[in-house]
């Protein structure tokens, strides 16, 4: 299945929290979205691993996201290594987005910067026809991305751009309180 837009966040909740509003927006304009979430957030304050799956895919549905995976990388652990690029790699070549949506280079969160530098990395690497991956067997064809654009998630980053969600607001806090 093509997306037109495909976000990634390091924990289940990362997206909701940054760009849900953009990802209802164009999802309500006919746009198929998608999220993949690096790890399970098992280590969170709040919650489990279990639970927060659960939360994951209430908050798909209202999102309007096409589809929601995780890939079950170790929370505040995992690494910026081959393996975990090339599953990253995997997704974006089975799925060919237009745009890429992941966290900020930079925050408070260590694994927040890691998973902007592993997506944008792999965002890359995917275009390289050296680089065998395969889905199901069947190999995949070098594919990259147009584009790759970096949420923030606290006010102390400015933003290079701004999307008006005043729309989506309401909904988007929906997917937040899930």
């Amino acid at each position: 299945m093509k997306l037109d837009i495909l976000a990634f966040g390091a924990h289940p909740d990362d997206v909701e929290l940054s760009c849900g509003g953009a990802l209802l927006k164009h999802s309500s304009s006919g746009k198929k979205t998608g999220v993949i979430d690096l790890t399970l957030g098992e280590l969170g304050s709040r919650g489990n691993a279990k639970i927060r799956l659960k939360e994951a895919e209430a908050a798909k549905k209202i999102l309007g996201a096409a589809i929601r995976e995780n890939l079950k990388m170790p929370d505040g652990f995992f690494l910026h290594d081959k393996k975990n690029i090339l599953s990253v790699v995997k997704k974006i070549r089975q799925y060919q987005p237009d745009v890429v949506i992941c966290n900020a280079p930079f925050d408070r969160h260590p694994d927040h910067g890691r998973a902007a530098s592993l997506v944008n990395d792999a965002c890359f690497l995917s275009g390289l026809i050296k680089i065998k991956t395969s889905d199901k067997g069947k190999p995949q064809p070098a594919f990259r991305p147009k584009a790759v654009y970096h949420y923030v998630q606290f006010k102390y980053i400015k933003p290079d751009f701004t999307v008006d969600i005043t729309k989506q607001f309401e909904k988007k806090m929906e997917s937040v309180w899930c």
